[in-house]
């Protein structure tokens, strides 16, 4: 299938216009968009090594390489998130939650959601799930959850997102990243917070990207590389 088509096919179905001004999107550099691909691989971070030239093979990342590809890469990173339907949505399912609305509804960041199930019952289906969860304020289990927000990637670096959970009255907010500083934000008022790290959160909506694009007449793999171990 002609790299053109499968372009085609992505703006159509994930819009560029979605995505937040400045976010750097797409390609990084020009690329002979007549060349047949065989391959579609699915990345979050490409890395150096990951890019081998490979004939006849697209690279979808959901965050921007940080140095320009030799191999043709294409970059959806927060039309995907913003997007209804996307990691966002991908994320809520993992979460066994249904979507009630948007969490920000000034950029449709992030999502809101039903819950109505006991803490201990979130908590275990979270801790069966997801690897190096951390809770700020953890709750007595018998609790009923009524509302939770989340956020796929980095909502728990804001400190405007913790205020907003708490403007919004929810029970819980969900996404990575958190600091020291929403931490003790979040002490201060009395919001829970469950970090499952950036990449973690992320992850489902990867294979959502997945399931769209198998739609097209290509192989496809997804790799799901954890982050660089840090050696303490």
């Amino acid at each position: 299938m002609k790299l053109s088509e499968i372009i085609d096919f992505l703006e159509e179905k994930i819009p560029k216009s979605l995505a937040l001004k400045g976010d750097k999107i797409g390609f990084k550099r020009d690329y002979d968009l007549a060349q047949n691909i065989e391959l579609i691989k699915i990345y979050m971070d490409l890395l150096p090594e990951d890019d081998d030239d490979s004939k006849n093979t697209l690279i979808i990342t959901h965050h921007p390489p940080l140095f320009i590809p030799k191999t043709p890469t294409y970059t959806i990173h927060s039309n995907w998130d913003i997007m209804d339907g996307g990691a966002n949505e991908a994320l809520a399912k993992a979460l066994d939650l249904e979507v009630m609305g948007y969490f920000d509804e000034n950029t449709n960041i992030g999502r809101v959601c039903k819950a109505d199930k006991k803490f201990i019952e979130l908590k275990n289906n979270i801790l069966m799930n997801f690897n190096n969860v951390r809770i700020v304020n953890n709750l007595n289990d018998e609790k009923i959850i009524k509302k939770i927000g989340i956020i796929s990637g980095f909502g728990l670096k804001n400190p405007d997102y913790i205020h907003l959970a708490k403007t919004k009255d929810l029970n819980i907010l969900i996404s990575g990243d958190l600091t020291q500083e929403t931490a003790i934000l979040a002490e201060n008022l009395g919001i829970t917070l469950i970090d499952l790290t950036h990449h973690e959160s992320e992850v489902p909506g990867l294979y959502a990207l997945r399931d769209i694009i198998k739609e097209l007449d290509v192989d496809i793999e997804v790799f799901d590389k954890k982050p660089i171990d840090v050696i303490k």
